[in-house]
């Protein structure tokens, strides 16, 4: 895994996922992606990798507004391969790769906002535009690991 804090532009796969979404605020993340994993779990389905958050807010600003407004479309994922289809609104679909910025942050997901505000930073720096939603993934626990050792792979679409 590259090191925490060290931004890098990668090529990203596309990755095959079952997902929900549902508007209101980031505090849904958590029982939204537990409604997924529940589901996988009764329906037998291999996780293929960590979770995943797709954030369709795509600056500080946006982020702050729709959650204070509870406006925001929170989108999670866990990645799936072989046979798996969804029920209701649990799909299975693909998330696009492509271009992105990479970052690793390490510590509580409530103190990500330095880590988010360095990557847009080197991005402006580097002429690039957001071309997308941005895309956490979740590689540890927070369950089974300190605060301090959380880690959130950040996933910045970019053209």
């Amino acid at each position: 895994m590259p090191e925490k804090g060290k931004i890098t532009l990668i090529e990203v796969s596309p990755m095959d996922v079952l997902g929900t979404e549902k508007t209101g605020t980031y505090a849904l993340i958590p029982e939204l992606l537990m409604k997924v994993f529940s589901y996988m779990m009764e329906q037998k389905i291999s996780i293929a990798g960590p979770p995943v958050f797709n954030c369709h807010e795509c600056s500080p600003e946006a982020v702050q507004v729709a959650n204070a407004n509870g406006t925001a479309r929170v989108e999670v994922a866990w990645p799936v391969t072989g046979p798996a289809s969804g029920s209701g609104d649990i799909r299975r679909y693909t998330l696009p790769g492509g271009k992105m910025v990479h970052v690793i942050h390490k510590g509580p997901y409530d103190s990500c906002e330095s880590t988010y505000l360095s990557a847009f930073a080197w991005i402006e720096q580097r002429g690039l535009t957001i071309s997308g939603p941005i895309r956490e993934i979740y590689p540890n626990d927070p369950r089974e690991v300190p605060p301090e050792e959380i880690l959130t792979e950040i996933y910045i679409p970019v053209a």
